[in-house]
C-alpha cells in the first residue's frame, strides 16, 4: 500500500492499533478481520493511498454519548473492569483504537469535504452502528459513523447528510442518534428476525427521514438490489444530501456465521455503484461487519474497487 498520500480518487484509513483491540480467543470480531482485508488486497493487487487517522477527543465522543458511557469504556478498557455486555469485549488497548476508530471517520470526512480526496473507506475496528448514547452492545463501544455525522453538522458546515446502511444487523444506535432530527436521513437494509431485534419499517422517525428496508434470513440478492433501486437510492436522492455516510456489513455473505443472506462480492459492488453519484460522489464507508475472513476479504476488495472506480 501507497501511504499518507493527500490527494486521489480513494483513500483507506488505517492503523495499526486496530489489531490490538483484543476481544479474546474465538471472538468472531477479532483483528483476524484485519489481517484478511489486507490479505485480499494484497492478492488482488489493490492498491489505493493508506492514512493514518486522528483520535477522536471526548468532545467528539459526547456529541453521541454521555459522559457516563465514555467513563465506563475508559474504566472497563483501562483499568481491567468486565463489561455487563459478554459480547462486547475490550482490553487495554481498546481505549486507544477505540478512539481511533471514531476518529477515522471525521478525519475522512473532513479530508473529504475539503476536497482532497473523492471518497473513502475506514477500515477500522472497533465497529460502530450498534453502540447507543449510553451504553455498548453487538461488539460496537462508540458509534463511530453518527460521531463523524454529529462532527459534520455541528463543525464540518454540513447542513444535511444522510446514512445508508446495508450490514445484516440493523444498526439501532444510528437510528436512535438520529430519530428526531430530520436534518439526517438513516436508511437501513438489514435481516429481520435477527440481532439486534429493531428496525420495523413503521419506525420513521422526525419528518419519515429514518427508513426500514427488513428481509427474511435466506432472501435472495436481488431483493436487496430491487430495494436499493426502488426505495433507499430514491430516497436519498430525494433528500439531496451534502456527503453520504455508508456502514457497510459484509456479513450478508452465504458463509458469514452471524448472517442468513446470499450476497455476494458482486453485489456489494453493485450496490456502492449504484449510490456512487450521490452527493457529488462525497462518500465516507465505514467497515461494520463481517466475520467469515474470506468472504470479509472478497467482499471488502469489490466495495473498494467500486468506490476507485
Amino acid at each position: 500500500m501507497k501511504k499518507e498520500q493527500t490527494v486521489a480518487n480513494t483513500v483507506l484509513f488505517y492503523c495499526e492499533e486496530a489489531l490490538r483491540h483484543d476481544t479474546g480467543q474465538y471472538h468472531p470480531e477479532s483483528p483476524l478481520r484485519m489481517k484478511a482485508l489486507w490479505l485480499a488486497f494484497e492478492e488482488h493487487g489493490l492498491e489505493a493511498p493508506l492514512v493514518r487517522p486522528e483520535p477522536a477527543t471526548e468532545a467528539d465522543l459526547l456529541r453521541v454519548h454521555t459522559q457516563a458511557h465514555i467513563d465506563t469504556i475508559r474504566t472497563c478498557c483501562l483499568d481491567g473492569v468486565r463489561y455487563p455486555d459478554p459480547d462486547t469485549s475490550m482490553g487495554a488497548d481498546s481505549w486507544n483504537a477505540a478512539l481511533l476508530s471514531a476518529g477515522a471517520g471525521i478525519t475522512a470526512s473532513r479530508k473529504v469535504m475539503a476536497g482532497e480526496f473523492d471518497n473513502a473507506f475506514v477500515m477500522m475496528r472497533p465497529p460502530g452502528h450498534h453502540a447507543e448514547a449510553d451504553h455498548a452492545m453487538g461488539f460496537c463501544l462508540f458509534n463511530n459513523i453518527a460521531i463523524a455525522a454529529r462532527w459534520l453538522r455541528e463543525a464540518g458546515g454540513v447542513s444535511r447528510l444522510a446514512i445508508l446502511d446495508f450490514d445484516v444487523h440493523h444498526g439501532n444506535g444510528t437510528q436512535n442518534a438520529f430519530y428526531d432530527d430530520d436534518t439526517v436521513l438513516y436508511v437501513s437494509l438489514h435481516e429481520y428476525p435477527h440481532f439486534p431485534g429493531t428496525g420495523f419499517p413503521y419506525e420513521r422517525g422526525k419528518n419519515d427521514t429514518n427508513i426500514n428496508i427488513p428481509f427474511a434470513p435466506g432472501s435472495a440478492p436481488e431483493a436487496w438490489l430491487d430495494a436499493m433501486q426502488d426505495t433507499a437510492v430514491p430516497a436519498v436522492e430525494a433528500f439531496q444530501p451534502e456527503v453520504l455516510l455508508l456502514s457497510v456489513g459484509f456479513d450478508g455473505h452465504p458463509r458469514d456465521p452471524l448472517g442468513h443472506q446470499q450476497l455476494m462480492p458482486e453485489h456489494y459492488a453493485t450496490m456502492t455503484r449504484m449510490v456512487k453519484h450521490i452527493a457529488a460522489g462525497r462518500i465516507v464507508s465505514f467497515l461494520e461487519g463481517g466475520y467469515h475472513p474470506t468472504a470479509l476479504g472478497e467482499c471488502a476488495v469489490s466495495h473498494v474497487r467500486a468506490l476507485m472506480e
